[in-house]
């Protein structure tokens, strides 16, 4: 065997390995992601890399708690939530409908920002082609979602499990090479730990844009079916554990260097994020065009891993409600993942502005969070359903003190929404 494809085949098998987890970051690390960090990093340097830490501390915390439910007791989320609370169908739709519109308005500014980001790495390479033409980026847009559409209709999980791979992979090494080239400076890494909210226009909508994409519920809700899909049951509950685990490092140690990389080429200079060719801007001063293609495919990695997972959402949650069972196969999952698709293309189809629609997005992804803490606090602590693994006092401590942060930036983010209206 060639040496470069057992390395390429150990990769594979090792981020295989992971776990459910591949696809949490898949999608938590999204452009979503991308933009909030750039942005922050831009403006505030690394004073929300506190934030960042905390909303990644509580999704471990969450990501094992929905983890632990399932394979105690073989139900997933909102079926439980169904079957075991009082109110408990009401419950379950409204979190539905909120984690619907958070994440097709999220898909909404990706497929802008993806399909923007592609046409640029065309340019970069190719000159001629013209600085901004609406009809390409359409197209390209239109090919995107398009294709990711063809792939989900495959209906199987260890394919799509592949796929997220690929993308995470792409993504993770293009952001992590990018970190190498800037490094920032410990002093002001050490200081981004010191809680504190920048008292400037947009500092506190960024604060929820940051909890939105990093502590998602649709991460939690969804990873119930994932473990189900990956086969796992109660004996796997040591690597479940440390599947949460490393999930939620991964995804601080990406979105993290993300800011550092924005915070040590642009903080301070006076240079605004407004579009997407702004965030290339980033690297662009040290390493020209080689530091754009980095960049460029870091964005194309995050973009194309959040949109499967997207697409997927709506109907696996319905389905989840329903019976239980992660279904990729069904009718009904074809049909919402193909309205989904439409909605994705409203930016490209109107030519808005993808930044502000993607940051936006963010914010609304953190108003049903409450609910789905509250609910898992609930189901962990049922005796009967639980048995011998009833949620512990740490594990009581970690998911109330996740509530009561999910609740004030649940606050914070109305407050940013009305200050920008």
């Amino acid at each position: 065997m060639k040496p470069s494809a057992f390395s390429i085949n150990g990769l594979t098998k090792l981020l295989l390995g992971v776990g459910p987890g591949i696809m949490a970051i898949g999608y938590t690390l999204g452009t979503g992601s991308v933009t909030s960090m750039i942005v922050a990093g831009n403006k505030f340097g690394m004073d929300l890399l506190w934030v960042l830490f905390l909303s990644c501390l509580f999704s471990w915390v969450l990501m094992n708690a929905y983890g632990t439910y399932y394979l105690v007791t073989g139900e997933t989320s909102l079926y439980a939530m169904k079957k075991h609370m009082k109110f408990g169908a009401l419950i379950a739709m409204l979190i539905i409908v909120g984690v619907t519109i958070g994440q097709w308005n999220s898909l909404i500014g990706i497929l802008g920002i993806t399909s923007n980001a592609l046409y640029e790495v065309i340019h970069v390479f190719i000159p001629s082609v013209e600085n901004y033409s609406y009809l390409t980026v359409l197209l390209l847009a239109i090919v995107i979602i398009g294709s990711m559409y063809m792939i989900l209709l495959k209906g199987n999980f260890s394919y799509l499990e592949r796929v997220f791979v690929f993308f995470v992979t792409l993504m993770g090494v293009s952001f992590i090479i990018s970190l190498f080239i800037v490094i920032p400076s410990p002093a002001q890494v050490a200081a981004g730990f010191i809680p504190k909210i920048p008292d400037v226009p947009g500092g506190k909508m960024l604060v929820a844009a940051f909890v939105g994409t990093t502590m998602a519920a649709a991460t939690f809700l969804s990873r119930p079916l994932f473990i189900q899909g990956k086969g796992w049951d109660i004996t796997n509950l040591p690597e479940q554990r440390r599947d949460s685990l490393w999930a939620a490092l991964l995804i601080f140690f990406i979105s993290g260097s993300i800011m550092a990389i924005s915070a040590a080429t642009v903080y301070g200079t006076g240079v605004e994020i407004t579009h997407v060719l702004d965030m290339v801007r980033t690297l662009e001063p040290i390493l020209g065009r080689f530091a754009v293609a980095i960049f460029l495919v870091g964005t194309l990695g995050a973009g194309l891993s959040s949109v499967f997972p997207i697409l997927m959402i709506t109907p696996i949650l319905i389905a989840d409600y329903q019976k239980g069972k992660l279904d990729i196969k069904s009718k009904q999952f074809k049909v919402l993942a193909g309205l989904a698709c439409l909605v994705g293309l409203t930016v490209p189809i109107f030519g808005a502005n993808p930044i502000d629609a993607q940051i936006l997005s963010q914010v609304f992804n953190v108003f049903v969070l409450p609910l789905v803490i509250i609910s898992i606090i609930y189901l962990l602590n049922r005796k009967d359903l639980m048995g011998k693994h009833k949620a512990s006092l740490s594990m009581n401590i970690g998911m109330c003190t996740a509530l009561i942060f999910s609740c004030i930036v649940s606050y914070t983010g109305v407050i940013a929404i009305f200050q920008s209206l």
